[in-house]
């Protein structure tokens, strides 16, 4: 069986990675104005400001969307089948994609409450996916 891609930190996700590592969900926030980012910047999409910050997210959004998936994009994900892609609004404000997991695909909706869980796939790297809060 092929092994998934594993993502690759750089110089700017490497504090998002360096949380996930740690089953910490880190996004950005503008010490200027408040405003929560993600994907990570070197500025405030709002304000412009350099003054960005990590933080750790409460882990906590909302389906805003999503897709199930029947045919695997690799033969790496072929076992997961069929398995849900979600856009996800974090409580923070920022929207993430990612998998929901935990749940057969049919239990998942628009509006649904989720929640941080992690995939550790390597010593170095754990990935976010999230699942249904009851």
């Amino acid at each position: 069986m092929p092994s998934k891609p594993i993502p690759e930190p750089t110089r700017e996700t490497q504090p998002y990675w360096d949380g996930c590592k740690k089953h910490e969900l880190r996004v950005q926030k503008c010490r200027a104005c408040g405003h929560y980012q993600l994907y990570p910047r070197i500025y405030c999409t709002a304000c412009m400001s350099e003054e960005v910050d990590w933080v750790t997210a409460s882990g906590r959004g909302t389906v805003l969307s999503f897709t199930t998936v029947h045919r695997p994009v690799t033969k790496a994900f072929a076992e997961e089948v069929p398995y849900v892609v979600a856009l996800i609004t974090l409580d923070e404000g920022p929207q993430m994609m990612s998998n929901i997991v935990g749940c057969p695909p049919g239990q998942v909706q628009i509006g649904k409450t989720v929640e941080v869980t992690f995939e550790d796939w390597t010593e170095e790297i754990s990935v976010p996916k999230f699942r249904l809060v009851e």
